[in-house]
């Protein structure tokens, strides 16, 4: 089936399409073998992030990769979806708001920095790994290609003060033009929703510092108003680490693992784990893709991020070009 043309029937249960997904014959860093100990396959992310074993009783765990060493396995479920949709849970960056390019650049700044090489660019292939993990997987992919010996610490040091300049130039209108640009339709979609009483959870990886601005000055832009008062939750990846400063959870436990979403449809709307139909999650990039997944809800993916790069398409319930073609899903 083409997923592009939305004409899977969303009632059926569904694990996802194999195109696009590597077959192997190790996986979870040696852990299972193709074929070996009740395991009858492998298939794997082309960014590497994630492998699903296939067990002859016809459970498939997920094992989910760490660059910063604490890998973790979930089990994968079927997911169907049960109209009215009860809760849309809508990723930030690329979903809602176009800005991969800038957190982007806010990375290879960092390693410029690091490399003290201020015309260092990232290569083309760097992009699957710099965009939909957090800010500490991403610098340290970085590190471990462009500047190996650097600390992860000294690198989230420099992201972070870069950060902070960049978003207060910003707020002040001094700062990059067009960071910052609600994805065209955006308006119109939640609206559309909020009139056919479907919650709305706002979901990200990104730190409560970066993400805040993003929605604040889409908001404005849109002349929507408060977005604390508009989305029914918002769940950021909370507060970052710093010396004299206290973080909270945030830096291992983001896309592509399950814990964000799982969390904004839990806790952040109150709907129970049962009830996890009614609920379809709605993400540009691999991981996100992953994360929805892996907390049990359907996916609706959208054209412009890394999915198909990633080879995460195929776990996709459907595949959209714009918001309006995910109404038409979601309605």
């Amino acid at each position: 089936m083409d997923l592009a043309t939305n004409a899977r029937d969303l009632s059926e249960p569904f694990i996802f399409d194999e195109q696009g997904l590597l077959t192997l014959e190790t996986g979870g860093q040696g852990r299972f073998k193709a074929g070996k100990n009740g395991v009858k396959k492998i298939l794997g992310t082309a960014d590497k992030k994630a492998e699903f074993i296939f067990h002859e009783d016809e459970n498939i765990t997920a094992y989910v990769h760490s660059q910063m060493g604490y890998p973790a396995m979930y089990p994968l479920l079927p997911c169907t979806v049960e109209k009215p949709v009860q809760a849309v849970l809508m990723d930030l960056d690329g979903t809602s708001v176009r800005s991969e390019e800038f957190w982007i650049w806010v990375i290879e700044q960092t390693t410029a920095k690091l490399l003290d090489n201020k015309s260092f660019e990232l290569e083309n292939s760097d992009l699957p790994y710099v965009s939909g993990h957090s800010v500490s997987e991403h610098l340290q992919y970085c590190i471990n290609k462009y500047c190996p010996g650097k600390s992860i610490e000294e690198a989230r040091k420099h992201y972070f003060d870069i950060t902070a300049f960049e978003m207060c130039e910003i707020m002040e209108g001094r700062g990059r033009k067009n960071a910052f640009e609600p994805t065209p339709g955006l308006k119109d979609f939640l609206y559309t929703l909020k009139d056919k009483k479907i919650k709305i959870g706002l979901v990200t990886s990104g730190l409560y510092e970066k993400a805040w601005p993003e929605i604040l000055d889409a908001f404005r832009q849109l002349e929507m108003g408060d977005p604390r008062e508009f989305y029914d939750a918002i769940i950021t990846a909370g507060t970052a680490l710093r010396k004299g400063q206290t973080g909270t959870l945030g830096e291992l436990e983001p896309k592509p693992h399950p814990w964000l979403y799982a969390e904004t449809a839990r806790v952040g709307l109150g709907i129970d784990f049962a009830d996890r139909a009614g609920v379809v999650g709605m993400e540009d990039s691999g991981a996100g893709v992953v994360s929805v997944r892996l907390a049990g809800f359907a996916c609706i993916g959208l054209n412009g991020g890394n999915i198909e790069q990633s080879g995460t398409k195929g776990l996709c319930s459907s595949f959209c070009d714009t918001l309006e073609e995910a109404l038409d899903v979601i309605d």
